[in-house]
């Protein structure tokens, strides 16, 4: 894809502005989890039948993230960005004005469309428009979005929800979007590739038959009642589909989804062993509000007091990630703060309904420090050896790994809890008590462990160039 060289002042305004979108976007994903129940009573159907809601969302991004790269060099990222936004917007205020579940679904469908578009093709104008040197501060601030928005979404609807009404959840995207449609247009430079190639309909079938499947049996393992049956057959196809689709990506002359950054290792990692931590994060908002709700006994709201502190923990660490890696380099902040990761998971395991508040919000906050650097020492370092010719394609593989990877965060995060309660009875310690969540806990930083120990494959100077550029 052709690109342009942006002034610092353009670049800043780029990143804000996409960060911006994500997290409208990150924020639609979870913000309506709280009001199920007064939408259900709204459209006369059970709470439970909204989960199609839910999912219809979380499916669409799924299928969709692949052909992003593909449509942004066939049209032009501005365009296809702004269009993102357009549809997502309007699709939110028709969700708001919708009458009955099957009208909310497929609106909920074509935010998702809009949602696919957007996240990826707006990573891509800033990859393209960033000086490497600037990397590490401008991926800070497009990290934020995927750490706050899960954590805000609940208690901001539950909010809106009780003083106000559901569909203002929707109605005030409106306002958001037509702003960001608006400097969108203005600051985003026309870029496309001079010779877009041509559509890959078969990897397109598998990528979208298997990310699907995936995030489907997610949704089923992190349902109220599972049927594991319907559940293991969609994630054992959907991971058949998942090699089918590498062995034919591997072969295409145009492939949908460009494997070949693989072989650079500080991408490599954070594909493979980012995505263990990603699973491992994305479990954390599914896990912590169940665990006080269900296990310590609190209500929604103090519940949602206590959650925030992860987000206090998120913003306190932005300030200070580029000077960290500037000092340090991205290889030991990974491990250190990896490991640091991991241990505030574990101690989510120790905590319960005697532990003094002041302790609980400690673990949470020292919890998200540690995520918000993780994360943005990950996305950074992805792309930090990658060509510009190759940017667009690495950043299509990227964002289809972090989605799935979110995705299954939920399902991992359910299978512990369900494992901790069937250990809790067979123990006879109860029902859904405290201790069903501890195994859970320990799960998701034993899978964060192993994420780590993929990143020992860095070399001490593993992006050197940003690191250094930061530091002038």
């Amino acid at each position: 894809m052709q690109s342009s060289t942006q002034s610092p002042v353009n670049s800043k305004w780029i990143a804000l502005l996409v960060a911006g979108a994500f997290f409208m976007e990150n924020l639609d994903g979870t913000v309506i989890t709280t009001a199920v129940p007064d939408i259900a009573h709204s459209f006369g159907v059970a709470p439970l039948a909204l989960n199609i809601g839910v999912s219809a969302y979380l499916l669409t991004l799924g299928v969709f993230i692949p052909i992003s790269g593909w449509v942004a060099e066939r049209f032009g990222a501005r365009r296809v960005f702004a269009a993102a936004l357009a549809i997502f917007t309007l699709a939110s205020v028709l969700c708001g004005m919708a009458n009955s579940l099957s009208e909310f679904v497929w609106l909920r469908v074509l935010q998702g469309v809009g949602g696919a578009m957007m996240v990826p093709v707006g990573r891509l104008v800033v990859l393209n428009n960033t000086p490497k040197e600037k990397l590490i501060s401008v991926i800070a601030t497009l990290t934020w979005p995927a750490l706050v928005a899960p954590v805000l979404g609940p208690p901001v609807g539950g909010f809106i929800t009780s003083y106000a009404s559901w569909r203002w959840i929707f109605y005030l995207n409106l306002p958001l979007g037509v702003i960001a449609l608006v400097l969108a247009w203005w600051l985003i430079p026309d870029q496309r590739a001079a010779e877009p190639r041509p559509f890959d309909w078969p990897g397109f079938l598998l990528s979208g038959s298997a990310l699907l499947l995936l995030t489907w049996g997610a949704e089923v393992v992190g349902g109220q009642h599972p049927d594991w049956r319907e559940a293991g057959a969609c994630l054992v196809a959907g991971a058949l589909l998942l090699a089918a689709l590498g062995w034919h990506l591997k072969r295409a002359a145009h492939p949908l989804i460009d494997l070949s950054s693989l072989a650079i290792p500080t991408f490599s990692i954070t594909i493979i062993g980012g995505s263990l931590f990603r699973m491992a994060i994305g479990a954390v908002p599914f896990l912590l509000p169940l665990m006080f709700q269900l296990g310590f006994g609190l209500d929604a709201f103090h519940s949602g007091l206590l959650v925030i502190a992860v987000f206090a923990g998120n913003l306190m660490m932005k300030p200070a990630t580029t000077p960290l890696i500037r000092r340090f380099g991205f290889r030991p902040v990974i491990l250190v703060n990896g490991l640091a990761n991991v241990t505030t998971l574990a101690a989510c395991a120790l905590l319960t309904p005697a532990t003094p508040v002041w302790v609980i919000a400690a673990v949470l906050f020292a919890g998200g420090l540690t995520r918000s650097m993780q994360f943005s020492a990950l996305n950074t370092i992805a792309f930090a050896d990658v060509p510009q010719k190759r940017m667009a394609a690495a950043n299509t593989l990227f964002s289809t790994a972090f989605q799935v990877a979110l995705g299954l965060g939920v399902a991992l995060g359910a299978s512990g809890v369900r494992l901790g309660h069937w250990s809790a009875q067979q123990l006879g310690i109860g029902d859904w008590t405290a201790i069903d969540y501890r195994l859970a806990f320990l799960l998701v930083a034993l899978v964060s462990l192993l994420g780590l120990a993929d990143a020992l494959r860095l070399s001490p100077n593993a992006g050197e160039q940003v690191a250094r550029g930061a530091a002038r």
